[in-house]
């Protein structure tokens, strides 16, 4: 069965973009006019998801405010005559399952993850992370047929600069899949968890996008701390590339890292130029500005 059910690990408290993220989670730090996290829930819906599983703290209220009915906003847009925006508000949250866990304590992605266990049982399940925003679901969609077709978990990738590969899990290329599976696939011999530069086994890293196995939640439960006492998600894939083999696929289309002040704010002027009501304006400001 394709993946039904999806993991948004959201519990980080943001440190990055304090002192904004004190009072606003940082997944709903606009992009435009749609806060970040809704770009990973329309992607999660185009790939054929229907039951998203978020994991967030008790700390970030705004998440779990942001996916309830507000019929007083509804009303308003309408009464104003904004009836696109109003159908929009109404869809939010009520064109998939959107259900919460908690993850109280900052242990890492692997922890994360698994805090989802419970409700995502022995199903195949995707896990989006919400810092990594994509265009569209054309990748989560090549990765959920491709693990239909092998029966193995498989990964989200890009290549980077190799200046860039220490900030990412690095993958160790395996045998030639291309003429079998595709040019853009890759199987995995291996998974590094932000090498240096000169230790780098590729170019090729890991970008947020993982299709898995439910067998990865046996691997999850038997992490033990990495040196910064998180519970790494990477340690866990390692283990099942090494029992199980798994595949990646390199990202052939733009793809945006939000996870720091100076990516959000690119990623912002990127999507806005491309808008068909805001975009032209801003490109005339930003001429104006000796800028373009």
């Amino acid at each position: 069965m394709p993946a039904r059910i999806a993991v948004v690990p959201a519990a980080g408290l943001g440190t990055r973009f304090l002192p904004a993220t004190k009072a606003v989670p940082k997944e709903l730090l606009p992009i435009v006019d749609r806060p970040a996290i809704q770009y990973t829930i329309d992607e999660a819906v185009g790939a054929g998801i229907d039951h998203i599983v978020i994991v967030t703290n008790e700390a970030k209220p705004g998440i779990e405010g942001y996916f309830k009915p507000s019929q007083m906003v509804v009303d308003k847009m309408r009464a104003a005559g904004r009836d696109e925006l109003a159908a929009r508000m109404e869809r939010i949250g009520r064109d998939v399952q959107v259900s919460f866990v908690y993850q109280d304590k900052p242990l890492g992605l692997g922890h994360a993850v698994g805090c989802a266990r419970a409700l995502v049982g022995q199903a195949t399940f995707a896990v989006l992370l919400p810092d990594e925003l994509l265009p569209d679901a054309n990748l989560l969609s090549a990765m959920s047929e491709l693990n239909q077709k092998t029966g193995k978990s498989v990964l989200g990738l890009a290549r980077v600069t190799m200046d860039q590969v220490s900030a990412y899990g690095c993958v160790v290329p395996g045998v030639d899949v291309t003429a079998e599976l595709g040019a853009s696939v890759v199987q995995l011999a291996g998974v590094v968890e932000k090498p240096k530069r000169e230790e780098a086994p590729s170019d090729i890293v890991l970008m947020g996008r993982y299709i898995l196995e439910p067998s990865i939640w046996d691997d999850i439960a038997s992490l033990k701390p990495s040196a910064n006492g998180e519970l790494q998600l990477t340690d866990a894939l390692q283990e099942q590339i090494h029992r199980e083999g798994m595949h990646g696929i390199v990202v052939d289309s733009d793809h945006y890292d939000t996870g720091n002040p100076f990516g959000w704010l690119t990623t912002v002027i990127d999507i806005a130029l491309k808008d068909p009501i805001v975009g032209k304006q801003l490109s005339e400001w930003l001429r104006s500005r000796g800028s373009g």
